[in-house]
């Protein structure tokens, strides 16, 4: 839906060329409560130096809408002043043909960096080869301190954290920091200051590989060869960690049955096609939740008092399975455990659901105690909660890890599927335990 005309005007005079320098981070937000094309209109009329500032703080998705709706001039300027990695994913956002039309007005003015571009896009998307950053500085072992800063000083683009060090068949032999590099002195050669390389990566290493070797080593930056063992970019950490915080954020949606594509400012009728699916789904398995509790209609309507517990036996596993899921989901995305864990994820789980449960038995019985006088009922409740929290933690672990393992998104609705079984077994605990019992609960 386009804003009116008032409301474009407005935008206008708030979003001044000063109020966006000044304030870049609510600039973007206010951005980003246009349409595509209005904003696109909007960031036409500033400096370039403008658009680039409020970029970083331009959510990926309501970017690439943003980037897809910008007039090639400055499309193009936005591509030369971005970082390589953040330029690849703008460009693999857009479709064959906007993307070929792009890259070819690209090549007409920057044809080293259309190049590149194209280079880089050829890789698979989930590969280091598409994470890497190709501004890199390297220099030869010989070199001298003071040439090495003369050099960079002639440099335009921004200076990296981290050189690398080359020998003279240009292999790879180490990095050192540019903190090193300014305290060292000038006559000193870059092969005695050099550090060895904490590890290295391959262009076709998968993500989960970088996020792996990132996690290991705690490095600032690793650098990326080719086939040849030729240095050819590099993967700092602060890209790995914004690329592991939005894949964790869109996991935190879709483990709800929200898409990955909705933002918090997205339309009611964007939301509502994307949402209601999944809660006509969770409507369905509402109705095998309440199918178990009728399965014991007879039970509820002589002892009562069931049906005021019945809702703390239902949350409190829901609560436990959540626990576990979010835990375990953590786990799947940073690449600390994989499927082949599930067996030692699911002991933890269930041991920390059967010890919790001990807990809050007690706390929990102690209390139907003292409000029923019922030996049996405060009983049934408290074995309800062990049992309903051992399999409320193991189903937590178990169903990411499954979804995984038959090559599905493990966050995709996880919520949905752990909150049927948590019902279910919260439902099936208590009333179950509670018909074997129900000679020492009281009637009525």
């Amino acid at each position: 839906m386009h804003a009116s005309n008032e409301q474009f005007d407005a935008a206008i005079e708030k979003l001044g060329t000063a109020f966006l320098n000044t304030y870049p981070r609510k600039g973007a937000q206010l951005i980003s409560q246009l349409a595509p094309d209005e904003a696109a209109r909007l960031l036409q009329e500033q400096p370039l130096y403008i658009v680039v500032k409020l970029w970083k703080y331009i959510p990926p998705g309501s970017a690439n809408a943003l980037f897809q709706a910008m007039a090639h001039p400055l499309s193009i300027d936005l591509l030369c002043q971005l970082d390589a990695n953040v330029a690849l994913s703008l460009l693999a956002a857009l479709d064959d043909n906007s993307r070929s039309i792009l890259l070819d007005a690209l090549k007409a003015q920057h044809p080293d960096l259309a190049s590149e571009l194209e280079e880089l896009l050829i890789y698979p998307p989930d590969t280091a080869a598409r994470m890497m950053d190709r501004s890199i500085q390297a220099f030869y072992a010989d070199t001298s301190v003071h040439e090495t800063l003369s050099q960079l000083k002639k440099l335009k683009s921004k200076i990296a954290d981290v050189l690398y060090v080359l020998g003279p068949d240009q292999a790879l032999i180490g990095e050192l920091t540019l903190n090193q590099l300014l305290a060292s002195a000038g006559n000193q050669t870059l092969g005695l200051l050099t550090t060895p390389i904490k590890g290295k990566l391959d262009v076709m290493d998968h993500k989960d590989t970088v996020v792996e070797m990132f996690e290991g080593l705690r490095a600032r930056a690793l650098p990326v060869l080719d086939a040849q063992k030729q240095l050819v970019g590099q993967i700092r950490f602060f890209d790995v960690y914004q690329s592991t915080k939005e894949e964790l954020a869109s996991d935190m949606q879709t483990m709800v049955g929200a898409s990955k594509d909705e933002k918090a400012l997205s339309s009611s009728w964007f939301a509502v096609k994307k949402r209601l699916p999944w809660l006509q789904i969770n409507l369905l398995t509402a109705f095998a939740a309440a199918a178990v509790v009728g399965a014991f209609e007879g039970l509820i309507a002589q002892v009562t008092a069931l049906a005021i517990l019945l809702p703390v036996a239902a949350g409190q596993s829901g609560n436990a399975g959540a626990q576990a899921l979010a835990v375990t989901m953590r786990g799947l995305t940073l690449r600390e455990i994989s499927t082949r864990h599930w067996y030692q994820v699911m002991l933890k789980e269930m041991l920390a659901g059967f010890l919790n449960g001990l807990a809050i038995a007690l706390t929990c019985a102690i209390g139907v105690y003292l409000w029923s006088q019922s030996v049996g009922l405060a009983l049934v409740i408290a074995l309800a909660l062990i049992c309903s929290l051992v399999i409320a933690g193991s189903a937590g672990a178990i169903v990411p890890i499954a979804l995984k393992k038959f090559g599905l998104d493990p966050a995709q609705s996880s919520s949905i599927v752990l909150t049927t079984i948590t019902d279910i077994a919260g439902f099936m605990s208590f009333l179950g335990i509670a018909l074997l019992l129900s000679d020492m609960l009281p009637v009525g």
